[in-house]
């Protein structure tokens, strides 16, 4: 009640629009929400408040949704019952214009629906077309019969093919043959509008048909099938599961040999595939000579040499299998091995809905599972997703569509295909009297309640069938084709029975069409309006910017990154004895590990930690070796005048910077020791030199350049510091501050080609 107070409080006008597919639920929820139009404090004097309802009983189909045109009619009373006892009358209108079909289909509908009031039409509201001038056709095709004798399919094709002179393909190849023929002759088709009364014609195109079926049967992918045939452009069917689409099974068949390299048969399919395109022959060449109980991967491994372009393709996929997500790795297959291009150029543009389905389906698995791809094929099998197309705006391609998807849709061409016998069965096992539940038993051993509310259920299911015929027809604004094929039984209650008993008492006349005698319904002079002969419209430019069809311009390798102790110049003073370069190196690198580890570590474990650090690899150090360098490192550490240094400092600090003074090249190394204060820092390498010199102009043109280097990234870094450079000495323990205008000058000699 306080749900129901809040949401009055904030609602004066209510607008329900398709009422006729609105379920007694939904009815509920509006009937609580209009309680306080009239009633209490809720039929405010100062307040107009209103409900207004559009609707169609005609139109009704969706009961599987639990839409019931009863509901309209009650609800409408009960409307009348309460605003007249409110003193605002309900006004009831009703609209009898068409604004959408020639009065040729009209005069048909009205006919075919004669005495059905029973399904929710009345006689004494005939349709009248808003555009009185439009011509319109509606063809009643002959009946495509069964054969005396099945013809036998070919023993190569699949058992479940059908025979070639199977009624359904028959009217599927007349249905794709008529539409053929309109366009390729540029058939007029009258324009909507008028001009000067007279409304001018357009050629034939195939976004002008729409092939409306009752069910997803054999018939409506049989006509799919051969508009393909005649290379006619077509939308594909208006829903799709996904695991079914070719193109996704292709796709799953690459993830299921990636997975499982051992899978023959997923190799075989996508070797077969758009993928990678091969032909019959080369599979049954490949596989036909292999040995006994050889996988089909091995044997292809073994013949690479042979198929280059595959092999590139397998293993790169196969190196990134376990590394990249589900998605990742079908975008991959997509679009570094093109597979998207090569499956719409076999399978149709139709085909990039189920593969767009599969990436979505791949982002779905990795927000709800852990992304393997083991995992995401194993779901994948277990999930029957399908998605429904919006033929609304399926461009200039033909539509061929279910009834009940084609709702609120409209085309000047409607084709129905789907006319013939559809018998009446009821599934449901459980029915519903008097607020019991029933368990519906066989026919000669039901109770006659339950017969009784069978009986009610099949008269709805064929008033609702009645209406369907309705929408259908209806969707056709200048032409409206009926065909079927089979026996058609002898009730009279079948789409086509229906339609031809209409179009006979609106004054049809006889018409030999190509594939036999049939009816014609005409209004207007539809051979007065010759064809407009336009030139064809330009093709669709994408106008993709030049960079996307031009290969990327070769550009110069990139220069390698400079280090600041290989800048040129000497590194030590003439004379220095001792070990080779490499072995002096070495010294180096063992006094700079001594010498940042040991400093937070207390005196008394140096020795230990000495001997731990240089224990293995190239750097290793035992005997009198690494006590040689252990009583350097202390010296180092022990001197009064360069404890403070250690005590507040950051040890082997990388620094990377574009350096001017090198022509902007770039420079990356370690800054053995860093000292930060509020305004300079001082950066310090240390050197094992065996010979020191005694001022810092003596020192080796390479140890100034690198202390340079240092000190101008710093600069960069921290442009308000000022910026000191020092080398410290491991021999002799001491501490050489540079002057700045010398490391400078040293950098800005230096010549790097």
């Amino acid at each position: 009640a306080w749900v129901l107070f809040r949401l009055d409080g904030g609602i004066d006008h209510i607008l329900v629009d398709e009422a006729q597919d609105t379920s007694p639920v939904q009815w509920q929820v509006i009937e609580r929400l209009t309680q306080e139009f009239t009633s209490g404090q809720g039929a405010r004097a100062d307040t107009l408040r209103t409900i207004f309802v559009v609707g169609d009983k005609k139109q009704s189909i969706y009961s599987f949704q639990g839409a019931d045109p009863r509901e309209f009619d009650r609800m409408k009373d009960d409307f009348k019952a309460r605003l007249g006892a409110a003193g605002q009358p309900l006004q009831v209108m009703g609209m009898g214009y068409s604004f959408r079909s020639s009065q040729a289909i009209l005069t048909a509908v009205d006919h075919s629906f004669e005495n059905a009031e029973s399904s929710g039409f009345t006689p004494d509201q005939p349709h009248l077309a808003f555009k009185s001038t439009l011509p319109g056709r509606v063809d009643l095709w002959p009946i495509v019969p069964e054969p005396d004798k099945e013809e036998t399919p070919d023993w190569h094709l699949p058992v479940d093919v059908k025979a070639p002179n199977d009624p359904d393909i028959l009217l599927a190849r007349q249905v794709a043959a008529h539409i053929h023929h309109l366009i390729e002759t540029k058939h007029p088709i009258p324009a909507s509008e008028a001009l000067d009364g007279v409304h001018p014609s357009h050629p034939a195109k195939p976004g002008d048909f729409l092939i409306l079926v009752q069910r997803r049967s054999e018939l409506f992918h049989e006509i799919i099938r051969e508009c393909k045939t005649l290379d006619l452009p077509i939308a594909g069917a208006d829903r799709l599961k996904v695991g079914a689409e070719l193109a996704v099974r292709d796709l799953e068949a690459m993830l299921s040999f990636l997975a499982t390299p051992d899978d023959d048969y997923s190799l075989a399919v996508a070797l077969k595939s758009p993928l990678l395109g091969w032909s019959e022959r080369d599979l049954y060449g490949l596989a036909q000579g292999r040995a006994p109980k050889k996988h089909l991967w091995a044997e292809l491994r073994d013949r690479a040499k042979e198929f280059p372009a595959t092999m590139a393709v397998l293993n790169d996929l196969r190196s990134n299998a376990d590394y990249l997500r589900p998605y990742d790795l079908i975008e991959r297959i997509l679009t570094r091995h093109h597979g998207r291009r090569n499956l719409l150029a076999r399978l149709g543009s139709e085909a990039e809905d189920g593969v767009d389905a599969l990436l979505s389906q791949a982002l779905a698995f990795e927000q709800n599972a852990v992304d393997s791809l083991t995992g995401f094929l194993v779901w994948m099998e277990a999930d029957a997703l399908e998605i429904k197309r919006q033929m609304d705006s399926a461009g200039n391609r033909i539509r061929v569509m279910t009834v009940h998807g084609a709702k609120g849709l409209e085309s000047p061409v409607v084709i129905l295909p789907d006319t013939g016998r559809r018998d009446i069965k009821i599934n449901a096992q459980l029915v519903t009297a008097d607020n019991t539940v029933l368990w519906r038993s066989t026919a000669d051993t039901a109770p006659g309640k339950i017969t009784s509310i069978t009986e009610q259920m099949k008269t709805a299911e064929k008033a609702e069938r009645d209406r369907l015929l309705y929408v259908a027809m209806t969707r056709a604004e200048k032409w409206l084709i009926v065909a079927a094929a089979k026996d058609l039984g002898n009730s009279g209650e079948t789409w086509y029975d229906k339609v031809k008993e209409g179009m006979t008492r609106a004054g049809a006349a006889p018409y030999d069409f190509a594939n036999g005698a049939g009816l014609r319904l005409t209004h207007s002079d539809w051979a007065d309006n010759s064809p407009i002969d336009a030139p064809p419209p330009a093709p669709f430019e994408t106008g993709l910017p030049p960079y996307f069809t031009t290969p990327a311009a070769k550009t110069d390798a990139a220069r390698p990154t400079l280090s600041p102790s290989d800048l040129g110049g000497a590194k030590a003073l003439p004379g220095e004895p001792g070990p080779d370069e490499d072995a002096g190196l070495k010294r180096g690198r063992q006094i700079h590990r001594l010498l940042e580890v040991l400093p937070d570590i207390p005196q008394g474990k140096w020795p230990e930690v000495a001997a731990q650090f240089l224990a293995h690899g190239d750097d290793a150090a035992t005997g009198a070796d690494l006590a040689g360098l252990l009583a350097e490192a202390t010296n180092v550490l022990t001197e009064p005048d360069l404890k403070p240094l250690f005590a507040n400092a950051l040890a082997e600090v990388p620094v990377s910077a574009r350096s001017d003074a090198l022509n902007g090249r770039r420079i990356h190394g370690k800054i053995d020791l860093l000292v930060m204060r509020d305004d300079h820092i001082l950066a310090v390498d240390f050197k094992s030199n065996m010979i020191v010199p005694d001022t810092p102009a003596e020192c080796p043109d390479g140890l100034l350049r690198q202390m340079g280097a240092y000190g101008e990234a710093l600069q960069q870094i921290y442009p308000k510091h000022r910026i000191e450079t020092a080398i410290l000495w491991t021999r002799k323990t001491t501490l050489m501050p540079l002057p700045h205008d010398l490391v400078v000058t040293a950098l800005q000699n230096t010549h790097i080609p």
